[in-house]
């Protein structure tokens, strides 16, 4: 038998080793152990706890029932070296100490003197036992099956796993978990095969926890599920702490997208709580998935309308606004009064709260919401103590009212002064709502515009940009309304405001730098050489993004002076250079606008001619195509610098690529073909390649320069004009083409002077003077627009909002009011202060002249 061998082995090396300590104490050596001693003591003490481990019934048991892979102990598979190597490994976690009996006794138990087994033994019984009871259950003979080899190695495992202290060894009976009976498996009687349970509860053989029958039994698992189990704990209705951690992760599932609305029963239970963290996270939840359960989320009704008269108020403003958060219209009536209460609530919490519920009921019920008469009692709350109470109560009347005949709330002048004298109470946002009001506001006077830009003057100064620029539209606008010269006042609200503008763009994210540069570019274009002085503020920095290069680019060109072109064109003429090809465009596009505006000083055209010519032999494709289309333009606004374009001209158009570009070269020629020697000859090679011409934007350049040439050149171009002429007026791909194909034709058959035909023909408009610009730059209205829908997006759009929002949506720009309580010619104001405008209104107040302009709701 195997296991005599293994246990005749073990008693030698038994032996062997007491026999070599036993030697090296007689001679004399009372040294303490050695590590070598100390390691054979170590063995010694696995050899006895493998001879006991040999020497148990329970344990010959467990190997037999293993090794026969569930068919009995008889199987001839048995393997037991595997087993008793796996138990030697798991041996090593045993206490160390020098005395050996101590350590043999350490392993004993009180039960019939053998050895302890660690704490994982009960789960491998367990797995024991679920595999016999599925290799029964199993439809297939259990003969026909083969011993499952891998679950040795897996007991291995299992057994060579290492405790740490003597607390991991406990009995065996104690830690055994209860486990269903099946037929075969252990606690039946003597292995009866009706496997009958005889064992007390807890024990292998009692009543136990129910176990899937088979493999294919669906068992409901998943995080879902499992936090479903955990809401359900009583232990954790206990601790409200692990509860919170609980419903934390409910809500984290429910922001990524997880559908957690199979919890909805779990969390409305979990809606009485005193926890203020808990129940914000529930209504969080109720809100979230009500209109996907909305019978369940009715049933919290009187749960939400209770916390509503919760002594707390956070809890009464939570409960408010999850109850009007719902947007179900069945909830329409349960609504309105909780709001009425929340209106006239002690504390401010809950009345911002409840401001913002009647916005709510306004979108879900307008009819509920006429009834109730909420608008006056809006116009009534603006004398609130709270300014969050007041800024809620500007940001509700503006949106309910937004499509009525005053484009949102009305005003009068005791409104609009005690809103601002308070402005200092407010938040950034609350600062935001009461600026907007100030373009929509007549003062009564200039003294009144005044006064108001000396109350907002301080907002300048502030780090909100949203303020900032909130505060330039108004100061625009009371510009527009006061002031002999509404110009040069506007001119010095500009100055004023620079320097806000600039520390804001350089101190702020990508994005806010962006939407404030499309503001300045507008200041810019409305108000010229306000900004010159700070041109160093747009140089290009190599950490931008893209799209704010672009913009400092394209603004550039808009600040340059005698003074600061030198600098602007060497800073651009580095932008040529970048890695980008639409910066490179940008760049040599803004260098031609320069040179076109004439801004640049004496000598400053001639200056960025040269270097555009040089860019034409820059081998970059679409760095020649720009050069060579700003060229063109320069040409019209600077007929004078014909002998610096000239020469290169034919050179260029030999190795132009891009279309665009190469419909430029084509024109110059045309205007240039006088001083030019070789333009016929290059025009007529293009006219020879008509057929693989592809744009149409090429063969009208072509057309057009080869008619020009032909007055000043008649000679050389008179028979290539002939064939371009008959392949033109065939060529139906372009109906611009054909048709100035067509005229050109009837000019000259028909004309009896050909005098006439040039001065039709030949002869460009010469743009002259100083800051002239071209025809599309020149669009005053289109600015003086954009200029009225400042801080809007229109402004970062670059078009009027009618172009992007649909006539429905759009809110018009209502200034009121068309009357003022005061005349004319009235004395100059003096500050009010805050709390003293009612004195200083020649004794109107806000009682007497809100109510009277409150507009009936839309």
């Amino acid at each position: 038998d195997e296991n005599i061998i293994n246990k005749s082995v073990l008693k030698r090396t038994l032996e062997r080793q007491q026999c070599s300590t036993n030697t090296r104490r007689s001679n004399g050596d009372n040294s303490q152990e050695t590590f070598q001693e100390r390691r054979a003591r170590i063995q010694r003490n696995e050899v006895i706890a493998e001879l006991d481990r040999i020497s148990n019934p329970f344990d010959q048991s467990l190997l037999a029932y293993d090794s026969s892979g569930g068919t009995g102990p008889t199987s001839p598979n048995t393997n037991h070296r595997d087993d008793a190597a796996a138990y030697n490994a798991s041996t090593d976690v045993l206490p160390r100490q020098s005395n050996e009996s101590d350590d043999y006794a350490r392993l004993k138990d009180t039960n019939n003197g053998h050895p302890q087994r660690p704490r994982f033994i009960s789960s491998v019984t367990r797995r024991f036992q679920r595999r016999r009871r599925f290799s029964e259950t199993d439809h297939r003979p259990s003969e026909s099956r083969a011993p499952d080899a891998s679950y040795n190695s897996q007991l291995s495992r299992s057994l060579g796993r290492k405790a740490g202290t003597h607390e991991n060894y406990v009995d065996l009976n104690v830690m055994s978990a209860p486990a269903t009976h099946h037929p075969g498996g252990f606690g039946g009687q003597n292995g009866a095969p009706n496997g009958a349970p005889h064992g007390p509860p807890g024990t292998p053989g009692g009543p136990a926890a129910n176990v899937p029958d088979s493999y294919f039994t669906e068992s409901k698992k998943g995080e879902v599920n499992e936090l479903r189990q955990l809401l359900r704990n009583f232990n954790v209705e206990r601790s409200p702490t692990r509860k919170r951690e609980i419903i934390k992760k409910v809500i984290a599932y429910m922001t990524l997208g997880i559908d957690v609305s199979r919890l909805f029963t779990e969390m409305m239970l979990a809606i009485e709580t005193r926890d203020l963290v808990i129940k914000k996270m529930v209504y969080l939840f109720l809100c979230n998935y009500a209109t996907s359960h909305p019978e369940l989320a009715q049933m919290c009704t009187n749960t939400l309308q209770k916390d509503c008269g919760n002594e707390d108020p956070m809890v009464r403003g939570l409960a408010l606004r999850a109850l009007c958060s719902l947007r179900l219209p069945q909830m329409v009536e349960y609504i309105s009064e909780p709001l009425r209460r929340a209106l006239s609530d002690h504390h401010a919490y809950v009345r911002k709260t409840g401001v913002m519920g009647i916005l709510k009921l306004y979108h879900l019920d307008r009819d509920k919401f006429d009834e109730c008469n909420f608008v006056d009692i809006l116009y009534d709350m603006l004398r609130d103590p709270d300014a969050q109470v007041v800024s809620n109560c500007i940001i509700v009347l503006n949106e309910i009212m937004a499509q009525g005949p005053d484009g949102g709330m009305a005003l009068n002048r005791a409104i609009m002064l005690h809103l601002l004298n308070r402005i200092h109470e407010f938040s950034e946002f609350g600062v935001v709502a009461v600026i907007d009001l100030v373009p929509r506001y007549i003062p009564a006077n200039d003294d009144e515009g005044f006064q108001i830009m000396n109350l907002l003057d301080p907002v300048l100064s502030t780090s909100n940009s949203a303020a900032v620029v909130a505060t330039i539209r108004a100061f625009i606008s009371l510009a527009d309304q006061i002031g002999d010269d509404p110009v040069q006042m506007k001119r010095q609200v500009v100055g004023r405001v620079k320097a806000s503008l600039v520390t804001l763009v350089a101190s702020g994210c990508s994005e806010l730098s962006y939407s404030l540069l499309k503001h300045v570019d507008s200041l810019v274009d409305s108000c010229p050489g306000i900004f010159d002085d700070e041109y160093r503020q747009f140089y290009v920095r190599y950490h931008e993004p893209t799209h704010i290069k672009h913009l400092k680019v394209q603004i550039l060109p808009k600040l340059a002076n005698p003074d600061n072109a030198p600098d602007i064109v060497a800073e651009l003429g580095e932008c040529v250079t970048d890695k980008d090809p639409q910066m490179n465009r940008l760049a040599v596009r803004s260098m031609s606008l320069i040179a076109c505006r004439d801004v640049g000083g004496e000598g400053c055209a001639d200056s960025i001619a040269r270097r555009l010519v040089e860019m034409l032999d820059l081998d970059v494709s679409h760095v020649c195509a720009e050069a060579a289309t700003s060229l063109a333009d320069v040409l019209r606004k600077h007929p004078e610098l014909k002998q610096i374009i000239a020469p290169p001209l034919p050179r260029a158009l030999r190795y132009m690529t891009e279309p665009e570009g190469k419909a430029s070269v084509v024109h110059l020629l045309g205007e240039c073909g006088d001083i030019v020697g070789e333009a016929p000859y290059s025009l007529e090679k293009l006219i020879d390649s008509y057929d693989e011409i592809k744009d149409a934007s090429v063969k009208i350049a072509l057309l057009t320069s080869t008619i020009k040439l032909f007055f000043k050149r008649p000679p050389e171009v008179q028979k290539m004009l002939g064939r371009l002429l008959a392949k033109a007026t065939e060529d139906v791909s372009s109906q611009d083409l054909h048709d100035r194909a067509l005229m050109y034709y009837r000019l000259l058959s028909t004309a009896g002077d050909p005098k006439i035909v040039e001065q039709v023909v030949s002869k460009s408009p010469v743009i002259g003077g100083h800051g002239v610009n071209f025809a599309e730059e020149e669009d005053k209205e289109h600015r003086d627009a954009l200029l009225e829908e400042f801080n809007t997006l229109s402004t970062l759009y670059g078009i009027t909002s009618e172009n992007f929002i649909s006539e429905e949506y759009q809110v018009k720009l209502v200034r009121m009011p068309k009357e003022h309580p005061l005349d004319v010619g009235a004395a100059p104001l003096v500050d009010p202060g805050v709390n003293g405008v009612a004195e200083h209104l020649q004794q109107t107040s806000i009682n007497d002249v809100a109510p009277e302009s409150a507009p009936a709701a839309p």
